[in-house]
């Protein structure tokens, strides 16, 4: 029995729909745990088309209370905008940082709240439970009449300033980057999917979901669902798989497989 073997992933083939970028540390875990990984990433991320908006709000940093941080995709574009404007003279008001001009900063997640760290954002809350949903709520008493600055994907629902605004904040939205679709899938990785040849799915974000659509329609993937795994990370992606009819959920897929192995209840939930 070789090494591998004894490890919860074990023989089994997980394909990630993750963006390149985004991919390495999680492929590098499902690695460890015994996956045979095929990358085929179904987002791809890209600035804004027109960035005049979001420019507007990073120029005048002192209207607004609250920078909500929804993904780390949104810290990324939206600290490289700030990076590009801040090293040109004169189009800008001479302070561009943030914290000097008292915005306070609010994260969905561990993840995205270290990587506003690392941009040098200091993060005041972190939600506890991690959707823009929850984050509305938690802080509901403390936006209520503030001015919140809310940079994100464009193609982002709007669950999240509808609850803010709800708390009474008043929400300027902006659109700090692009979630595109690839022009091209690996055609290998794809034929396998369709063949069930593979035994998970996981998913990141709702996009990656739904520009898989493009390749292989609703009513196909579910019917795939039936016979692979679908994995979500975060329960908003969750929540897109159970839209779609997707009819099986992971949340955590070690486990599952290890549960399953050792024939003890396993964590996938159904639709």
């Amino acid at each position: 029995m070789t090494q591998n073997a004894n490890k919860p992933l074990a023989g089994k083939r997980v394909v990630v729909t993750r963006a390149v970028e985004q991919s390495a540390a999680l492929v590098a875990a499902l690695e460890r745990l015994g996956a045979e990984v095929l990358l085929m990433p179904t987002v791809e991320f890209a600035p804004p088309q027109n960035s005049s908006e979001l420019d507007a709000a990073m120029a005048h940093f002192s209207n607004f209370d609250w920078i909500l941080f929804t993904s780390q995709n949104a810290v990324r574009f939206f600290a490289k905008r700030l990076a590009e404007h801040s090293s040109t003279q004169g189009r800008f008001e001479q302070s561009m940082e943030p914290r000097a001009a008292g915005l306070r900063t609010a994260a969905v997640g561990p993840g995205t709240a270290e990587a506003a760290n690392k941009e040098g954002f200091r993060v005041d809350y972190v939600a506890k439970n991690h959707t823009g949903e929850s984050l509305a709520r938690e802080l509901a008493a403390e936006l209520r009449s503030k001015r919140v600055l809310l940079p994100r994907s464009d193609r982002a629902d709007d669950r999240l300033p509808s609850a803010l605004r709800a708390a009474g904040a008043e929400v300027t939205e902006v659109a700090a980057y692009r979630t595109i679709a690839p022009k091209a899938l690996d055609p290998h990785t794809l034929r396998r999917v369709r063949n069930a040849e593979v035994d998970a799915i996981l998913f990141a974000s709702p996009s990656a979901l739904h520009n898989l659509q493009s390749w292989i329609p609703a009513t196909e993937l579910a019917a795939i669902s039936q016979r692979v795994q679908f994995a979500a990370i975060g329960p908003t992606t969750a929540r897109a798989l159970r839209e779609a009819q997707v009819q099986v959920e992971i949340d955590a897929i070690a486990s599952y497989y290890q549960a399953r192995a050792q024939g003890q209840p396993s964590v996938a939930r159904r639709a």
